[in-house]
C-alpha cells in the first residue's frame, strides 16, 4: 500500500523505488521568486493562533476586543461576514477564557505548536528528466506534445470534450494550495492574477507574486493547477479545462502546514473575487479528523463550515480530495495515528460520524475519490458509502494499474514550478479533474448555480460498479470493501466524472 506524504496532504509518495513526483525537462528551468509572507514576524516563540467564532454578519464588539487584550491576545484580522476572528496569543488558557465572553459561540487553537518563523525547510526536489528523454514524447495531430502521456484525459473523455469546447475564459478555478507558479508557460496564458493571493498568515497578502511557491516549497499547487487548466497551446501538456482561468490561493506555510485561519482566508477570498470553482487537495492541519466533542476542534470545524458555505453562497462549487490512507469513512471507527501532526501525534480511535476530515467532509463540498489507469479505485484512496460523491483519475503504482501505451507511468502528469512537468499520484490529483469538469459545466451553463452545477456533475458521471473483491496488489487479501449499488457506492460515488457530457449536455 502507499503512504501519505508527511506534509503535503493529498500527494502521496510511491514506495518501492517510485518517487513522489518526477519532472519532465521540456523547457529550461526558470525559478519564480516568491514574495515573503507577512503577519507572523511579531509572534513570540510561544504564541499560538486561534479562531474565535461569533455571530455571523457582525464585527468584534468593543467588549470582545477588550477581553482579547485582557486574556493576552492580539487581534490579527476579522472576517465579519462569517463571524470568524483570528487571534494570536501566548496565553495557554486563552481559548478556555475567551469562550466565557458573551457573544463567543466557539473558539479554539488552530495548531499545537507555536507560530513558526519563516522556514527554509527543503521538501525535496523533483527528479528532472533530461531534454533528450522529454524530446522522446511523440505528439499526435491536434494534441500538445506531452498529451499522449496523459492517460487520464481519455479516461474521463476530456480529449473528446476538447473537440467541442475548451471551456470559457469567463470561468475561474481557484487552486487553494501550496501556491501556483504563474510564470509556467502552460499556466501563464490562463492565469487569473486578480483572483490570486497569499493567505498563509490568515489575512490576504496581495503583493505581486505572493501566490507563488518559494524555491524550496512544494510543487503541489502548481501541479494541481496544470491538471485543471494547462493551456492547449502547443507546449507541454493539456488540462481538463484548458480554456478556463486558474488562480492561485496560497494557504500552506513554508513547512507545508495548512492551518485553519489560512484556509478560512482562502475560501473568503475566493468568495469575494468571482471564483466559480475551488479545489482543495489537502486536509486542514494539525488534525486529520476534527472531533466535535473537543472544543478546539469543534471551533475549527465551525469556522471552515462558515467559510465554505460563504464561498458556495457567492457562487463557487467547492471540490476536495478524499485522502490517501485507504480509510473507510463509513466505518464505525477509524484509527488516526498522525494527529496532531505539528507536535507529538498520539494514536486515537475516532468515530467518523462525529470527527471530520476538513474541508472534504464539510456540508456541500464535493468529495472526490481516486482511480488508476485501469479504472479501479486507487490503492490508497479513502472511500465510504454516503461520503464519496464522485471519482476521477488520481493515479496509482504502475505495477498495480498499468496504462496503455503511449502512456508510460501510472501516475498523473502535471505542471511543475520552473517551466517543467512531472508525475504525482493521490486523491490530490483526482480532485482537480473534477474541478476541471465542474468548470466545463459552468462554461456550458454560465447561469447555473453551484447546486445546479453539482447536480449535473453527479448526473453526468458514468456509473461504476463496486470492485468486488478488491485485491489491488494480487496477494489474495481483500484490501478494501465497497458497499452500495452501481449508481452510487463507496468507491466511486455517483461514478467516474465525465468531461464530454459536461460540454454537450
Amino acid at each position: 500500500m502507499t503512504a501519505p506524504h508527511p506534509r503535503f496532504r493529498r500527494a502521496i509518495a510511491i514506495p518501492a523505488g517510485m518517487a513522489m513526483a518526477t519532472a519532465l525537462a521540456f523547457l529550461p528551468n526558470v525559478t519564480a521568486s516568491a514574495a515573503e509572507t507577512p503577519g507572523q514576524a511579531a509572534a513570540d516563540a510561544t504564541s499560538l493562533s486561534y479562531v474565535v467564532n461569533i455571530r455571523q454578519g457582525q464585527a468584534p464588539s468593543a467588549a470582545l476586543k477588550k477581553a482579547i487584550g485582557e486574556f493576552g491576545g492580539t487581534l490579527v484580522t476579522s472576517y465579519d461576514r462569517i463571524g470568524v476572528v483570528v487571534v494570536h496569543s501566548s496565553n495557554p488558557d486563552f481559548a478556555e477564557r475567551i469562550r466565557t465572553v458573551r457573544g463567543v459561540q466557539s473558539a479554539g487553537a488552530t495548531r499545537t505548536a507555536p507560530l513558526p518563523a519563516q522556514s527554509t525547510t527543503d521538501v525535496g526536489t523533483p527528479k528532472v528528466l533530461s531534454a533528450a528523454q522529454a524530446a522522446g514524447a511523440q505528439a499526435v495531430a491536434g494534441q500538445d506534445p506531452l498529451e499522449p502521456l496523459q492517460w487520464d484525459l481519455p479516461a474521463i473523455k476530456a480529449d473528446k470534450a476538447h473537440e467541442k469546447s475548451l471551456g470559457s475564459d469567463k470561468v475561474t478555478v481557484a487552486v487553494i494550495d501550496t501556491g501556483v507558479d504563474d510564470t509556467h508557460p502552460d499556466l501563464a496564458p490562463n492565469f487569473d492574477r486578480a483572483a490570486s493571493v497569499n493567505c498563509v498568515s490568515g489575512k490576504p497578502d496581495t503583493s505581486d507574486g505572493a501566490w507563488r511557491p518559494g524555491a524550496t516549497e512544494s510543487p503541489h499547487g502548481t501541479h494541481v493547477a496544470g491538471e485543471i487548466a494547462a493551456a492547449k497551446n502547443g507546449i507541454g501538456m493539456t488540462g481538463v479545462a484548458p480554456g478556463v482561468k486558474v488562480s492561485g490561493i496560497k494557504v500552506s506555510n513554508p513547512d507545508g502546514f495548512f492551518y485553519t485561519e489560512a484556509v478560512v482566508c482562502g475560501f473568503v477570498w475566493a468568495a469575494e473575487h468571482g471564483v466559480d470553482v475551488t479545489n482543495s487537495s489537502y486536509y486542514t492541519d494539525p488534525w486529520y479528523f476534527n472531533c466535535t466533542d473537543d472544543p478546539d476542534q469543534k471551533a475549527l470545524v465551525e469556522a471552515l463550515t462558515r467559510a465554505t458555505k460563504y464561498a458556495e453562497k457567492k457562487g463557487a462549487v467547492n471540490v476536495a480530495a478524499a485522502g490517501n490512507e485507504n480509510y473507510d469513512f463509513a466505518a464505525d471507527e477509524i484509527t488516526d495515528p498522525v494527529s496532531p501532526n505539528d507536535s507529538t501525534p498520539t494514536e486515537r480511535v475516532i468515530d467518523p460520524s462525529e470527527c471530520y476530515d476538513i474541508p472534504t467532509q464539510l456540508p456541500g463540498v464535493v468529495t472526490v475519490a481516486a482511480t488508476g489507469a485501469k479504472g479501479l479505485k486507487s490503492s490508497f484512496s479513502n472511500h465510504g458509502l454516503g461520503v464519496i460523491d464522485i471519482a476521477a483519475p488520481g493515479g496509482d503504482r504502475t505495477v498495480y494499474q498499468t496504462p496503455a501505451p503511449p502512456a508510460v507511468d501510472g501516475r498523473i502528469l502535471g505542471t511543475m514550478p520552473g517551466g517543467t512537468w512531472g508525475y504525482m499520484a493521490g486523491t490530490s490529483m483526482a480532485s482537480p479533474h473534477v474541478a476541471g469538469v465542474a468548470a466545463l459545466i459552468k462554461s456550458t451553463h454560465p447561469k447555473a448555480s453551484p447546486a445546479e452545477v453539482k447536480k449535473l456533475l453527479f448526473a453526468q458521471a458514468d456509473a461504476t460498479s463496486c470492485t468486488d473483491p478488491y485485491d489491488i496488489n494480487g496477494d489474495g487479501k481483500i484490501d478494501a470493501v465497497c458497499e452500495g449499488t452501481k449508481n452510487r457506492n463507496g468507491f466511486y460515488g455517483w461514478g467516474m466524472t465525465d468531461a464530454l457530457d459536461a460540454v454537450t449536455k
